[in-house]
């Protein structure tokens, strides 16, 4: 039986449409393919960052346990070492483990929080550590510290696309022979295992409570306002174009040029420059450290705030921010906070920030009985040597504030260590691990 032609062209039609639907399928499958592929390199790139800072928080905890001297600060250590133990293997569960053979790095965390748990129950019999425990402790720092590092190299190649998680779970390990080597080289680290832009310290909870200086204070006319913000920028009334206000706890007046550039804030109460910032393009820097500092000095006496002491300061795209605390006869107020920004290029000051000392700033009366410095030196751990001391003010979580002994120390390994004691109770309320960088001094 024969096709007529028509039949013919017919059939070539269908053929042709059919695989016409075919290769589109084929493409929308791929596409499928391709998006859960992505979104599964995602979830892994997630899980890996996760996994990373949680490591890094483990070290940084487990640090903190080597230079603890009191009970107390050991017991409240312990169990944040617990969550944070938690934390990775959370983490480390949404990897494909059996690519990498991830049972011991899974063991070493588990034995974190057990190890965590064992101390915290030794505290609670009212048990001092003993040298076998710090030796323990240590090596538990130096195994976290090794994972944490490994880890975020990790997560450095996965951010930069260099490699794929994902193909190592489908067995293409020959593509991906860094992440399981990776991992390898720490797994089989456990051969020698025993059965955790800087502001200075305490500067997270600073903006939480009700400001002191504008609370009752008289209230300012926007016109008012401006004038004040004209002086803190040593610019006219004109170049400000764009007003508007701001709610919150401490109200204000904000000013900005028509192009946002430059923008200012003045409480409606009080009429304090709350602060400024200018943005610019910074050029290379041309100031020495000592020169930036001397601006922002200077700057501070033009706005007429006195007795406050230099603490930490930071460069970051040309500009340095210098940290102030209030210096109350010899005591550092840290809550008492100002920052000024000088771009190294010029000396210009391109930002202020006075928000910290506003909300915090009052009269503060000594308490009656001090504890003595040298029984406060005492619950230092004898791990650590102090260099220095000094009365400070430091805050609370529920936003209130202690008076405390600020003692710097360094380690055997030459770890600058800040440990803070009560000065009226003498417990140890406070570690602070000092980490010098090209750029400055962070605190974790």
């Amino acid at each position: 039986m024969k096709c007529s032609r028509r039949c013919l062209i017919r059939l070539f039609s269908f053929g042709i449409f059919a695989l016409v639907v075919l290769i589109a399928r084929n493409f929308i499958l791929m596409g499928e393919a391709d998006r859960s592929r992505l979104a599964l390199s995602n979830t892994y790139a997630s899980a890996v960052e996760q996994l990373a800072d949680s490591c890094r928080n483990i070290s940084q905890t487990l640090e903190k346990e080597l230079y603890a001297g009191s009970p107390e600060t050991h017991r409240d250590l312990s169990v944040k070492l617990y969550q944070q133990s938690g934390a990775a293997k959370a983490a480390l569960a949404q990897l494909p483990s059996d690519s990498f053979g991830l049972d011991n790095t899974y063991k070493f965390l588990s034995q974190v929080g057990n190890y965590s748990l064992a101390v915290a129950k030794k505290l609670e019999k009212e048990e001092r550590l003993s040298d076998k425990d710090y030796e323990n402790i240590s090596k538990l720092y130096d195994f976290s510290k090794k994972l944490s590092e490994d880890m975020w190299e990790l997560e450095s190649s996965l951010s930069a696309g260099e490699i794929d998680i994902s193909a190592a779970e489908a067995g293409q390990t020959q593509k991906t022979p860094w992440v399981v080597n990776g991992f390898s080289d720490f797994e089989e680290s456990f051969d020698s295992y025993p059965s955790l832009i800087y502001d200075g310290p305490f500067s997270d909870n600073i903006m939480e409570k009700e400001p002191k200086m504008t609370s009752g204070a008289a209230a300012v006319t926007k016109k008012q306002a401006l004038e004040r913000c004209c002086i803190a920028l040593n610019s006219s009334a004109n170049d400000f174009t764009e007003v508007s206000e701001t709610g919150g706890k401490m109200p204000g007046w904000r000013f900005s040029n028509a192009d946002r550039t430059v923008s200012c804030e003045v409480t409606k109460n009080g009429g304090y420059l709350a602060y400024f910032l200018k943005s610019r393009e910074v050029g290379d820097e041309k100031l020495s450290r000592e020169r930036a500092l001397k601006y922002a000095d200077d700057f501070l006496d033009y706005l007429g705030i006195t007795s406050m002491k230099k603490t930490y300061h930071d460069i970051l795209g040309g500009v340095m921010t210098v940290n102030y605390a209030y210096n109350d006869l010899g005591t550092c107020v840290y809550t008492d906070l100002v920052k000024v920004s000088v771009a190294m290029d010029s000396g210009e000051i391109v930002g202020c920030d006075t928000r910290g000392f506003l909300v915090n700033h009052t009269k503060r009366g000594q308490p009656k009985k001090l504890f003595s410095r040298l029984r406060a030196e005492k619950s230092v751990s004898p791990h650590l040597n102090v260099v220095s001391s000094q009365l400070a003010v430091i805050p609370t979580d529920s936003l209130g504030e202690k008076l405390c002994y600020e003692f710097r120390c360094t380690s055997g390994s030459g770890r600058d260590v800040l440990v803070y004691i009560n000065a009226e109770t003498g417990k140890e309320e406070q570690i602070l691990l000092l980490v010098q960088t090209p750029t400055g001094t962070l605190t974790v």
